[in-house]
């Protein structure tokens, strides 16, 4: 490793130039090389749940971990510690260095696309299990993490250059939290800036978040990149503390401009000096000056240590929500049939949408697991139910690159002219095994005007079948040389399209089956501009769907109430996949998406047939449940990775004993959410949005309507299990004091009063003075700890508080506030008043202020 004292000799040793090319990324994954001083470049790798590697779609298979939403469920940060630590060494096989998660914005709505992806509606949860996850990674693999986005980037729509008008309190007290706590605890290498304007300005031109509030207030040394197109403009953003500019090639920071802006004055050498020895740090960090420096090919390996910790992360997050006549767990041995039933009992919904998508090692179904389960002495049957494709999916299948079908996939080939003529020679060609195709993030093609996307079908079922196609730019999509779709102009917005979540032209055509047919499209790149984003702004893109007239015809719904009839237990499979819940795109409503079907309808239907129903949801947000009257069981399993199957049944059977906590308020409806007509879509006009909540946000708000009808339907940290526990006792040492050293210490009994052995999560909150000084929450989370205990078995759980537990954002100070009085502690097993065991005084002898 390098010392400081070498690290501040290479910076002398840098041109000017140099140091401005490494202010940039040299292409979409990596840093700038400097080959004259041997300084390598750095592979970055998106995450948070798995390291996918360069290829967006096809690259080589990763382990697929549980999304964040489902690790913050365990409230276990040990876990996320194991979690960190596998995925570096997933990285590592990816050729890669930083993973670039995980991401603790929070759950200000469940509207929030993104949501599954981050951890949770409350800073002090997301705050510890993100350290415990960036401990992992960087201590036992040397890989850094990158905590994103920094900041309040809690929602997708208009997330280029959307403007929040967020109060000082709010910012410091909910929003900004997560970030300090896993600074001061975990010291996190890396941080990801957000596209996003807080309070007109965007983040990299403005002085306080990044060098006043980040840098000299919480002492982090890392490095900060841009998200991927980002930077808001040159000199102020590196003067302002903005590290590196990604991707590669640059849009801001060209080397004339960045000259320019020295200048002008507007940044200087110092700033640029400061940035480059950030990357050193780094560098010396992931030891690329050492044993890393030579670059690693992109490979797979599935390994069983990791195997075993997603199964097991998987369960221990999966929330058991209502069991009515302790329905679970199942025996085995009472069964006969079980019918999986809903569009997700056959797909192993592992992960959502955007970044997080990746190449899985492989995937378990619920209906894979079972089977291995419980064949052949019970038959499983099985039906979707109901259609959810958002967009109709792509094809994979039946997809050949020659007429003699040796090859699979699809021949994409780019060309430096708008329109293709006869004899042009292609600027570039490759291999596609599926018909979704897009320029992002691939320099082969940035010279490319147009495009030609060609494959040859061969259909396994005869009928009229259902196609779709949509494009970024003018298209036309022939088959057999005859056109059969045209979009003659741009997609209003690509980011939509990217995702799988655009507008598409939808047409039928009569095929038959085991014959060739030749299909091709020819697009050009966007004529105009269509996203908020240059990255994005003028891509190529192609989507070509399709589904089978039967598939599209049948009656699915009646197929699926058939089988439930004859079930001894009918569980429904239903949820969101990665075209309904995914970054870039929050969500309508709270309703289940359908498509040519209801899910709801389903579940009605279903428990309308069979008294024994179990709804199974997968999603990364609250949902409706209109029917939760009329099923036996609720288990919200969240996106829980590769072994999704394999956890689920894990916990149906009685392996495991559900354990997860909700990590956020399950209102009734979205009117009830307090950002509800200040989130998402209603800013997609305006561009602009209000956090007017402050900081009653998640059970902050939902504390105070306790009683009410717009009382949380599930509470912040609530799950049920298949035994019953109780804090039977608990004591509290210390005061709160004007030191920073945590001086006060919670000890709470916990006893498993059940009949089965299992975990539970104590909950300590910490409630303010009545006579504050100041509207306040009626009370904060301030720890939590995890026990397993075996029936009447008992243990205590430790919990220790120190004066920011108590304290509030003075904005007339500028400090942190800590009112005079008795504070109380509630200790219980979710926030509901109703979980809350025991209540103890806390006092706080005098009022004091503290510096952040």
């Amino acid at each position: 490793m390098l010392s400081e004292t070498e690290i501040a000799d290479v910076v002398q040793q840098l041109t000017l130039e140099e140091k401005i090319s490494m202010l940039v990324g040299q292409n979409g994954w990596e840093t700038r090389a400097i080959d004259r001083l041997r300084i390598p470049a750095l592979k970055v790798t998106d995450g948070p749940n798995g390291a996918r590697g360069a290829e967006i779609f096809d690259g080589p298979t990763a382990a697929c971990f549980p999304a964040c939403v489902s690790l913050a469920s365990t409230f276990d940060p040990a876990l996320a510690w194991k979690i960190g630590e596998a995925l570096g060494q997933e990285a590592e096989t990816k050729g890669a260095h930083v993973v670039l998660g995980p991401t603790v914005c929070l759950h200000r709505s469940p509207l929030g696309g993104r949501n599954f992806e981050s951890f949770s509606e409350d800073p002090l949860l997301a705050g510890i299990m993100a350290a415990g996850y960036v401990r992992g990674m960087q201590e036992s693999s040397r890989v850094g993490a990158t905590v994103k986005h920094y900041a309040a980037n809690e929602q997708e729509t208009r997330r280029f250059n959307v403007d929040e008008t967020i109060s000082e309190r709010a910012l410091r007290e909910i929003y900004l939290k997560p970030f300090e706590i896993v600074v001061k605890e975990a010291d996190p290498w890396c941080m990801m800036m957000a596209y996003n304007k807080i309070n007109g300005k965007y983040i990299d031109d403005q002085p306080g978040l990044l060098n006043t509030t980040l840098r000299d207030e919480w002492g982090w040394k890392g490095h900060m990149m841009s998200d991927w197109g980002a930077t808001s403009n040159v000199g102020n953003s590196i003067k302002q503390g903005m590290d590196l500019e990604m991707p590669g090639p640059p849009i801001r920071r060209k080397t004339d401009a960045v000259k320019e802006a020295l200048v002008k004055g507007e940044c200087s050498v110092d700033d640029i000096d400061r940035s480059v020895r950030s990357l050193l740090r780094l560098l010396n960090n992931t030891g690329k000056f050492d044993d890393r420096r030579a670059p690693v090919a992109e490979h797979s390996i599935s390994r069983p240590e990791h195997e075993k910790l997603i199964r097991e992360a998987g369960a221990a997050g999966m929330v058991l929500l209502k069991n009515e006549g302790n329905i679970l767990p199942l025996q085995r041995d009472r069964l006969k049939k079980v019918a999986l039933l809903g569009p997700l009992a056959k797909t192993a919904a592992a992960h959502g949408g955007g970044s997080a998508s990746l190449n899985s090692h492989y995937k378990i179904s619920a209906y894979d697991a079972f089977v291995e389960r419980l064949t052949p002495d019970v038959e499983v049957t099985t039906a979707p139910g109901a259609h959810i494709f958002r967009v109709y999916p792509v094809l994979s299948d039946g997809l050949f690159v020659d007429k003699e079908q040796k090859t699979v996939g699809v021949t994409g080939e780019y060309f430096t002219t708008r329109e293709i003529a006869a004899d042009a020679r292609p600027l570039h060609s490759q291999t596609y095994f599926r018909s979704q195709f897009d320029s992002l993030l691939n320099d082969n093609v940035i010279d490319a005007l147009s495009a030609r996307y060609k494959t040859y079908f061969v259909p396994k079922q005869t009928g009229t079948h259902y196609w779709s196609c949509s494009s970024c730019g003018p298209s036309t999509m022939y088959i057999d040389g005859v056109e059969v779709a045209a979009q003659p102009e741009d997609i209003v917005d690509s980011m939509p399209f990217i995702i799988g979540a655009q507008d598409e032209a939808r047409f039928r055509h009569e095929m038959k089956a085991g014959q060739i047919y030749e299909i091709r499209i020819d697009t050009e790149r966007a004529r105009g501009c269509v996203a908020d984003t240059t990255l994005i702004a003028y891509p190529i893109g192609v989507h070509i769907g399709f589904v089978y007239q039967d598939d599209m015809e049948r009656d699915l719904q009646a197929e699926a109430v058939a089988l439930a009839k004859e079930a001894d237990v009918a569980f429904v499979f239903v949820g969101n996949n990665t075209m309904w819940e995914t970054e870039g795109v929050d969500m309508p409503s709270m309703a289940l998406p359908d498509a040519n079907g209801s899910q709801d309808k389903l579940v009605a239907a279903i428990a309308a047939a069979s008294p024994n129903t179990i709804v199974v949801l997968t999603t990364g947000t609250a949902k409706d449940l209109p029917w939760l009257d009329s099923v036996s069981g609720l288990i919200q399993t969240w996106y829980a990775g590769q072994e999704a199957g394999n956890s689920l049944a894990d916990v149906v059977f009685g392996g495991i004993a559900p354990a997860g906590k909700l990590p956020f308020s399950w209102p009734r409806k979205i009117e009830d959410v307090p950002s509800y007509g200040n989130f998402g879509l209603d800013a997609h006009d305006s561009r602009a949005v209000t956090y007017n909540e402050g900081v009653f946000m998640g059970y902050r708000h939902f504390d105070r309507r306790a009683g009410e009808s717009d009382s949380a339907l599930f509470p912040f940290g609530f799950g049920l299990t298949y035994s019953s526990f109780v804090v039977d006792g608990a004591s509290v040492s210390g005061s709160l004091s004007n030191i920073v050293a945590k001086s006060v210490v919670v000890k709470a009994t916990v006893r498993n009063t059940g009949s089965t052995a299992g975990s539970e999560t104590v909950q300590v909150y910490l409630a303010p003075p009545k006579t504050s000084s100041i509207e306040r929450p009626l009370k904060t989370l301030a720890g939590f700890g995890k026990v397993f205990l075996q029936p009447g078995e008992r243990a205590t759980v430790t919990v220790a508080l120190d004066r920011t537990h108590a304290a509030f954002w003075d904005e007339e100070a500028h400090q942190w506030k800590v009112d005079a009085g008795d504070h109380e502690i509630l200790v219980g097993r979710s926030s509901s008043v109703d979980d809350i065991d025991v209540r103890l005084r806390l006092r706080s002898a005098t009022e004091f202020i503290f510096a952040p």
